[in-house]
């Protein structure tokens, strides 16, 4: 079985997508359904930015219906012995130009 946690400056970012955002929710739901059945996405709109034995963190665009066809980035974590997915950031491209590489080291090193 999957288990989806998620950073806590995720929840925040999320929080404050959100309103801004409302099929988030939804959106994020279906970006689940697509992880479950490939771990580390297929095509160009996925990218493995680090790669290990035990984890893999994978930059994705998910699609955002509020948007109208335009995507906003998702920064997640796949460890498959757990079978478990680890939210680290999420952002408009519009608003920010790259992923946040601290974060993703401090997630590393815990």
């Amino acid at each position: 079985m999957n288990r989806f946690d998620a950073l806590a400056e995720f929840e925040k970012e999320f929080k404050r997508l959100f309103k801004k955002y409302r099929t988030l929710d939804d959106d994020l739901e279906k970006f689940k359904k697509i992880l479950v059945t490939t771990p580390t996405g297929i095509g160009k709109n996925f990218v493995i930015v680090y790669s290990s034995q035990t984890v893999k963190i994978v930059k994705a665009r998910m699609a955002c219906r509020a948007l109208r066809d335009r995507s906003l980035r998702i920064v997640y974590s796949h460890i498959e012995q757990e079978q478990r997915f680890d939210f680290i950031e999420i952002y408009f491209k519009g608003e920010k130009e790259n992923e946040d590489r601290e974060r993703i080291k401090e997630y590393l090193k815990n």
